[in-house]
């Protein structure tokens, strides 16, 4: 009965809200998140919603009726997000060189067998597949780019982290000073001009001078 609940809260929760700024996880699945502190944790926690995503679409795929075809584009979206969040989390833990050996494991397992999942999905060709086919396909090509991640090397991983890290702060660096730059020109340029220095007398003009 948990699970059915959980599957009409997510259901009404798509169909409310068809926005950009939709979250990707309900109120009671953020909470959880925030309060498992430790990114092994979260981990566990990502594989399980996107466990759950998973299941309702293979429900949904398998009862053709009216108005699915959006419901299934906003759940392949959710749940690429959550994948997504479990690569950031990853690099976050590695940047602060937190051990993750663990959850990575439990993670590389997951996402092959959700990756085989999706590809079942879109090997049945459904009807309605036009409508949902470019964020499934994405959903597999992200499921897979991050189980790529999940099985590499993580001290290799950490190096390409904090690189990538190092090039971000370089540029924001570059940015920043190309601003200042900017803004010293605009403010030399709204100056007002200096007249040139003169040696006349107040009221003389510069013929005036000649003549004498």
């Amino acid at each position: 009965m948990r699970h059915v609940a959980l599957l009409l809260s997510v259901f009404c929760a798509l169909s409310l809200a068809q926005t950009p700024t939709r979250d990707f996880l309900t109120a009671d699945e953020a909470d959880q998140v925030r309060e498992a502190q430790d990114p092994n944790l979260r981990f566990k926690l990502y594989i399980h919603f996107a466990r759950q995503r998973i299941d309702m679409l293979q429900q949904l795929v398998k009862r053709e009726k009216p108005g699915r075809a959006a419901l299934i584009h906003d759940l392949l979206e959710d749940y690429t997000h959550i994948i997504e969040a479990i690569d950031t989390v990853a690099d976050d833990a590695l940047r602060r060189k937190l051990a993750i050996n663990v959850g990575m494991a439990a993670v590389a397992s997951a996402e092959k067998e959700m990756a085989a999942q999706l590809r079942a999905i879109e090997d049945t060709q459904p009807k309605d597949l036009a409508r949902y086919e470019f964020v499934l396909k994405n959903a597999i090509e992200t499921t897979t780019d991050s189980m790529d991640l999940s099985t590499a090397d993580l001290g290799q991983r950490a190096t390409e982290v904090a690189a990538r890290e190092e090039q971000e702060k370089k540029e924001r660096q570059s940015l920043a000073g190309t601003d200042a730059k900017k803004a010293d020109a605009a403010k030399t340029d709204a100056a007002p001009k200096r007249k040139a220095p003169t040696l006349l007398k107040p009221g003389e003009k510069a013929q005036d001078q000649k003549q004498q």
